[in-house]
């Protein structure tokens, strides 16, 4: 660029010195020819006419004129050509300004090659690292949750330790509890009932579950973001425990969700079928416990805005097991010779070994459940789980001491589930005296109501409704009465009745009616729907036999067996001799049965093979 001004000014300056020389040349011949007719006239006429003269005078002023004339011309050329050279010296100017952009622009484009090859070297060593572009915003993504909520080491240690004991309550302390209580022919199935509950929800809980109870949804219902435990985070927790990451919540919960139905089936024990229970229990979860779980426990939920209080499921898993324990009992039926013949728990070390259980891991049950924040609840709910449960056992023994005049094994364990029961709802908004008149109250409750069987003849086996319906309800009630909002470190809850705050108790009442109603109702369908399907009662011989050889083909008593098998009555079976069916008189519960007969003059009926 700089060169082709260069060449341009050169040539335009000599331009303009041809011009400038030309027009000298010619001014030069006008004067000439300006000059010589005045020459010509005097020689002609020698100065000497005067008649000529005057036309000289005028040629000279002529001529004077044009020379005037031409030397204006010279001074504009003169002054055009100063102005040329002026804009000469502008062009030179810009020439040097562009020259000087220019040598800017290389430095400029030797600067950008260098920037972007250390871009390239940057993106090289990016793509070494393999850090794309999503990978770094999750990693913002996590540093920012770090700062905004980080993790308590603390707390999740305690969490850890609440499921680990809560994974116990199911297996095997219920399985323990309720295996104990049952005939010896169908103690594996019991066993087996709340094994296989707590298998079957763990995987629906990981596939449909956790996202329907607390993912994001409506008031009733969670939606399907969650389906696969897609969307969970490893370091990010969950916005109703931010505090511990979002799995040790998602396992947490699976405890709360796995015990729920396995209560249920202490109901319909000794009497239902295996397959369709399966099925059955399935549909119950989906269909009952999460709309429960997620209308009472998450920000969303119907429930929970209204200001029901639950603090770890009294609603949730106790009055919803509870009711639909007494349908289920109703829908299946009564066991064949129910009120004639004497039901005795087979082994009741096994049930006080499985309520022992129970107890551990209500410590954890209730404990775990603190609210978002609240982590130093943790501590008086577990304080109050203990309280209640030990007052409840003391209680139910004494109410049962004074009507039957002995307390019994069997009636302790039960008071302190019941006591168990009744404290969950409230364990974390009540304090020590609140705690105290739940377990006061649920003892006696529980006791009464259990027997209310045998006043209206359903079959509810193990008192699964006896105990966890009323005893759910009775703690939710309770809670209206005697919550207590924490001046501490904020209110976990309102204020009950006794603390200026009657509307609560209507609050409760309502929770109670919602879970109650709403697992009753879905019970009765469900049922009526797989009886439908599938049928759920075993033949009366089959249930005589016992479900341990017809569900299951194996017996925790070597000698029982089923009239199919009677062609093998000589094989050894487990060391012992096998017989083609089982005979009550062969075993101390017989002896107990007649004993009791002949206390009572009347003979009572054995379940033949």
């Amino acid at each position: 660029m700089r060169r082709v001004f260069c060449r341009f000014q050169k040539k335009l300056v000599l331009v303009s010195w041809v011009v400038f020389v030309l027009l000298q040349c010619l001014h030069i011949s006008a004067v000439n020819v300006d000059l010589k007719p005045d020459a010509g006239l005097a020689d002609t006429e020698g100065g000497g006419c005067t008649k000529k003269g005057g036309e000289r005078v005028l040629l000279a002023a002529a001529a004077e004129e044009e020379r005037e004339q031409t030397r204006r011309a010279l001074e504009a050329q003169d002054a055009y050509i100063k102005r040329l050279e002026a804009r000469l010296r502008e062009v030179e100017d810009v020439a040097e300004r562009l020259s000087t952009l220019e040598s800017g622009l290389d430095t400029q484009k030797a600067t950008t090659t260098a920037i972007q090859a250390d871009v390239d070297s940057v993106s090289q060593k990016v793509g070494q690292l393999s850090l794309d572009e999503t990978e770094l915003k999750q990693n913002v993504e996590i540093m920012h949750s770090k700062f905004t909520h980080p993790i308590k080491e603390g707390e999740t240690a305690f969490m850890f330790m609440c499921t680990i004991v809560m994974l116990m309550m199911t297996i095997p302390g219920l399985a323990l509890f309720y295996g104990g209580l049952v005939r010896m022919q169908n103690v594996l199935s019991t066993v087996m009932q709340s094994f296989s509950i707590c298998c079957l929800i763990t995987v629906l809980w990981l596939c449909f579950g956790y996202s329907l109870s607390f993912g994001p949804g409506n008031t009733v219902i969670g939606g399907t973001s969650r389906f696969w435990l897609q969307g969970t985070q490893l370091m990010q927790g969950h916005p109703l425990k931010e505090s511990i990451p979002e799995m040790v919540f998602v396992t947490y919960n699976l405890m709360f969700a796995v015990i729920t139905p396995a209560l249920i089936s202490g109901a319909f024990a000794d009497r239902m079928k295996f397959g369709p229970m399966l099925v059955f229990v399935s549909l119950w979860h989906l269909l009952v416990y999460c709309p429960l779980a997620h209308s009472s426990w998450t920000t969303e939920g119907f429930l929970h805005k209204q200001g029901v209080l639950d603090f770890a499921g009294g609603n949730v898993v106790h009055v919803a097991a509870g009711c639909s324990g007494l349908v289920s009992s109703i829908v299946v039926g009564k066991r064949a010779g129910y009120g004639h013949e004497i039901f005795h728990a087979h082994n009741i070390l096994l049930s006080v070994l499985g309520v022992s259980l129970l107890w551990v891991g209500w410590l954890g049950f209730n404990g775990g459940s603190y609210p978002n924040g609240k982590f130093h609840t943790a501590g008086m709910a577990m304080l109050n789980t203990q309280i209640s449960a030990s007052v409840s056992s003391l209680t139910w023994m004494f109410t049962e001491w004074a009507i039957r005049k002995r307390p019994s094994v069997l009636g302790i364990i039960s008071g302190a589930v019941a006591g168990l029961v009744t404290i969950t709802p409230g364990a974390g908004y009540v304090d020590m005296t609140g705690a105290f008149c739940f377990g006061l109250l649920a003892g006696p409750v529980c006791y009464f109501s259990a027997q209310l069987k045998h006043k209206f003849g359903y079959d509810d086996a193990l008192d699964a409704f006896g105990i966890h319906g009323p005893g759910g309800a009775l703690g939710g009630v309770l809670t209206g009465f005697f919550a207590k909002a924490d001046d501490l470190a904020g209110p976990p809850g309102p204020n009950g009745a006794f603390f200026g705050n009657p509307s609560l108790i209507g609050l409760q009442l309502y929770g109670v009616v919602v879970a109650g109603a709403w697992s009753s109702v879905v019970t009765l369908i469900l049922l009526k729907l797989v009886d439908r399907m599938m049928g759920i009662r075993v033949a009366e011989d089959d249930e005589r036999n016992g479900l341990d050889m017809v569900c299951h083909g194996e017996t925790i008593a070597p000698y029982l067996n089923t009239p199919g098998d009677s062609e093998h009555a000589g094989d050894d079976h487990g060391g012992q001799r096998t017989r083609s069916s089982w005979d009550p008189q062969d075993s101390i519960q017989g002896m107990e049965e007649r004993r009791y007969s002949e206390e009572q003059g009347s003979r009572g009926r054995s379940c033949e093979g």
